[in-house]
């Protein structure tokens, strides 16, 4: 199954299967998504640029990605986990010459062939202008609509083409522990949060 087929809308009426995996999802959603008295902004951040630094060591030809990109938006830890309807979130930085700029959260509703739990990190490289002021502009950015994305896997990490160029925003997922199918961010959805500092 594809990128795309994974994340679609919730069903009308769903059926005992798919309601129970709803309140799985809807408990990984709560989980996922600290209270702000817990989940401090330095927190974040420190979090943050650890992750992008395990990024760089493991994968060295990430940081020449990281050098032309305007910002980095970086988070450390999302949770994905449902049977049948699933649900993925995760708060994180952007962050720009290595400082936190911003804090936002990623989440996702999915519905599809899926099973089991996940947990991971995303690198979104934001490689325009246009694209960083679109996610401080939009009130909540709809991952598929705005900004033009391409999701890089390890070998096109290492050898960027004419397509993935003209993309605005470069996504890696890493850190991967656990099992899971249907992987994948269209459908999610960035909006910005204020943590307490």
């Amino acid at each position: 199954m594809s990128p795309r087929s994974e994340l679609r809308a919730w069903p009308a009426a769903p059926s005992r299967r798919r309601a129970a995996g709803g309140l799985v999802a809807a408990g990984v959603l709560v989980a996922a998504a600290p209270a702000f008295a817990a989940d401090r902004a330095g927190q974040i951040a420190a979090d943050s640029k650890a992750a992008l630094d395990r990024l760089y060591a493991q994968r060295p030809e990430t940081r020449d990605i990281g050098a032309r990109a305007k910002s980095v938006l970086v988070f450390p830890s999302i949770v994905k986990a449902g049977f049948l309807v699933g649900g993925q979130a995760g708060d994180g930085a952007m962050l720009t010459r290595g400082q936190a700029t911003g804090f936002y959260r990623i989440a996702a509703a999915s519905y599809g062939l899926q099973a089991g739990a996940q947990k991971y990190a995303y690198a979104l490289f934001f490689m325009t202008d246009s694209a960083v002021n679109y996610l401080k502009t939009s009130g909540g950015w709809a991952v598929g609509s705005g900004p033009s994305f391409v999701v890089l896997d390890e070998g096109a990490a290492k050898n960027t083409n004419t397509t993935t160029l003209k993309k605005d925003i470069w996504v890696i997922a890493f850190g991967q522990k656990g099992l899971m199918g249907g992987f994948g961010m269209e459908g999610s959805k960035i909006t910005e949060i204020h943590p307490d500092p």
